[in-house]
């Protein structure tokens, strides 16, 4: 892999310390001279990269659907349905337990934002809504692996059963950061196994 140029690097920079603002403040409360300033460039570079703080979202929003995207690559490829689904979902809780890494819930943007950027910014919105959209069908590819492989019982169809998981999870996050506590993701794993081994008559 090619390294990248000071034009990638610098537009990188932006965003990456963009998007650790954005997880302290949220998007609307964040100023352009705080990310200026944190990041270490003049007004002119951010402009040369982005042409709004609107356009500065969207860029960050889809450099985290990508970086997500994969992740997913690493956790949904190997192993059956279910030992895919679950090592997913326990990602949420603890990305390395051994090493004491926190889960994804507290990194997570769609978390963050979904609620902010739907009365900000269309564009954004879109962005947020593609990009969850596209997780949901994976979870689904990988509920119907599931099922084909024995791992996973037949029951509600897989796109209904990812929305479903999905949305839990959003939840719990959401709740998980309100009570700042691990209780909520702990309960959504908990309800996770029973919904993936709920047959067709459970």
């Amino acid at each position: 892999m090619n390294a990248p140029t000071k034009t990638e690097s610098t537009r990188l920079t932006i965003l990456k310390t963009g998007h650790a603002l954005v997880q302290r403040k949220g998007f609307a409360a964040l100023g352009l001279q705080e990310i200026l300033a944190a990041s270490g460039v003049p007004k002119g570079s951010f402009y040369h990269y982005f042409a709004s703080k609107e356009a500065f979202g969207v860029a960050l929003l889809q450099r985290y659907i990508e970086d997500y995207g994969q992740k997913l690559d690493s956790l949904l490829t190997e192993g059956t349905g279910r030992a895919r689904l679950m090592r997913y979902f326990q990602g949420w809780l603890a990305e390395d337990a051994t090493a004491g890494q926190p889960g994804w819930a507290e990194d997570c943007i769609v978390v963050k934002l979904a609620a902010e950027v739907s009365d900000l910014s269309e564009d954004m919105r879109h962005v947020l809504s593609d990009g969850t959209e596209a997780l949901v069908a994976r979870l689904a590819d990988v509920i119907r692996d599931g099922r084909k492989d024995g791992s996973l019982p037949q029951g509600t169809k897989p796109k209904a059963l990812a929305q479903t998981l999905y949305q839990m999870w959003l939840g719990a996050a959401l709740l998980s950061r309100l009570t700042r506590s691990s209780a909520p993701l702990e309960r959504a794993l908990t309800a996770t196994e029973r919904l993936l081994d709920c047959g067709p008559h459970e």
